[in-house]
């Protein structure tokens, strides 16, 4: 994807994540999961369905596992896919490496706020195609602003 298309479905992503329900111990983040040929395959966000869901999980949800277009699919997130988690046994790094993803697009680095988070060195290493755009962090760290006071 070009930088102009990455920013384009950045900018979506965090668009999704400002419709997270508040929460005082988890971010808000906003995921698309974009086929290759530019077709958006599914979205999510944070606390989508339940207190627990990450935007990730929540999109991925919604294709059925072993789907063949995920094999050349995009994921964009407004915040690097998490490695740790409280709240359930499978982080979204594991989803997306199970999922097949070939290539992951995120705006911000998670912060070491609630969990040490290596989510881009974990993706690299098992050969996914990573990029951060710090460009668009300013979005996400607006939405998350009541998180970083």
């Amino acid at each position: 994807m070009s930088a102009a298309g990455d920013a384009r479905w950045l900018r979506e992503a965090i668009a999704l994540s400002r419709s997270c329900p508040p929460s005082r111990t988890a971010f808000s983040v906003g995921a698309v999961v974009v086929g290759a040929g530019g077709t958006v395959l599914a979205t999510g966000y944070s606390r989508e369905t339940s207190p627990h869901d990450h935007a990730e999980e929540a999109a991925l949800g919604k294709l059925a596992p072993g789907d063949p277009r995920l094999r050349t699919a995009t994921l964009y997130s407004s915040l690097e896919p998490c490695t740790r988690r409280a709240s359930r046994p499978v982080s979204c790094t594991q989803l997306i490496l199970a999922a097949g993803i070939p290539e992951v697009v995120f705006a911000w680095r998670e912060p070491l706020l609630f969990a040490d988070c290596d989510g881009a060195e974990r993706l690299r290493a098992a050969g996914v195609a990573v990029r951060e755009v710090p460009g668009l962090s300013g979005g996400v760290r607006e939405v998350n602003a009541h998180l970083l006071r």
